[in-house]
């Protein structure tokens, strides 16, 4: 996926920290907000969204429906590693597929109904794959409510006023085939209307709408918005393989929260016990966080730096190339 080039000003800022606080609110109600016209956001929107620089998914929460989070490395030849995240990329189980250390490896999550499901059957073979390695991602300890990078363009009263209901996660859940096609259509555009949700879905519109209100308050998925890091200035991104002490691995999971530098990490088995996502302006600006933030953080023994060199898929489902 190619960086997108967009005119993107404080108001769009402001839209998409909006959006992330709540993916489905009005144009109304956000124009109200952010103090702009109905018809200046509705327009905002569409122009980010079909140039494919913004977009709003449905994203299912694997701990709330028991699923197991897999974090995947697949080592490749040169001429394969773009084919083999493209395939990697239409499965409906994956997601955040990315091309890295130069095009020579292929990071992505995938999910499992359970933690005993087979996963093997799931992960590419063949002769241009030349190892494969599995971690399974035991919490996510930052960034779980979207980037900080793209949500400081609204004030704290302004969150407010948009803010969902915090999900109840005590409540009886049990997913449905329709709750499945619904879920679906969401992860492609969770702003859909509620009229082509009910078309799409073959369900009537008041089902449609009562349902995806109940999943969203039950904790079966959140929305998240999918945004070019360049939009805000952010032209490099890494992730970072981490090997820490357990003893040291909450300490540390708690300091990254407050690097505004992590998009995402999580604590996973293995030698390499916690993954980073990390978001800086250029490579001069990483190797400063490297070298003079998470570097000096007790417990840290070794960190693997691996440059994102593509996005081929995010949170969402694949969307055509543009």
């Amino acid at each position: 996926m190619e960086a997108i080039m967009v005119d993107f000003d404080r108001l769009d800022e402001q839209l998409v920290h909006a959006l992330q606080v709540d993916g489905r609110a009005s144009f109304s109600r956000i124009a109200a907000v952010l103090g702009a016209s109905d018809r200046t956001i509705a327009r905002r929107y569409h122009r980010l969204r079909e140039t494919g620089a913004v977009r709003v998914v449905a994203v299912p929460s694997s701990p709330r429906l028991g699923w197991v989070d897999w974090l995947v490395r697949i080592q490749c030849a040169p001429d394969s590693a773009v084919a083999v995240a493209a395939a990697m990329a239409r499965r409906d189980d994956t997601s955040w597929v990315y091309l890295t250390s130069g095009g020579l490896e292929v990071t992505c999550i995938t999910h499992t109904q359970s933690q005993r499901a087979p996963l093997l059957q799931k992960l590419p073979r063949g002769p241009r794959i030349t190892s494969v390695t599995a971690q399974c991602m035991l919490r996510a300890v930052a960034g779980t409510a979207g980037w900080s990078g793209r949500t400081t363009a609204l004030t704290e009263e302004q969150v407010d006023r948009l803010r969902m209901p915090a999900p109840e996660y005590d409540v009886p859940l049990e997913l449905t085939a329709q709750d499945q096609r619904l879920m679906a259509e969401l992860a492609k555009d969770a702003r859909a209307a509620y009229p082509a949700l009910a078309a799409a879905t073959g369900m009537p519109e008041s089902t449609v709408r009562r349902r995806l209100g109940e999943l969203l308050r039950a904790g079966a998925m959140y929305l998240d918005v999918e945004a070019d890091p360049m939009l805000f200035g952010y032209a490099t991104e890494a992730i970072l393989w981490m090997s820490v002490a357990p003893s040291a691995l909450t300490t540390v999971a708690d300091a990254l929260t407050q690097h505004p530098e992590i998009a995402y990490a999580a604590a996973v088995t293995g030698a390499t016990n916690l993954f980073g996502f990390v978001v800086c302006a250029d490579p001069d600006a990483l190797y400063d966080y490297l070298s003079e933030r998470i570097g000096t953080l007790p417990g840290i023994t070794h960190i693997e730096t691996v440059p994102l060199t593509t996005t081929v898929k995010r949170a969402g489902t694949l969307l055509p190339r543009r």
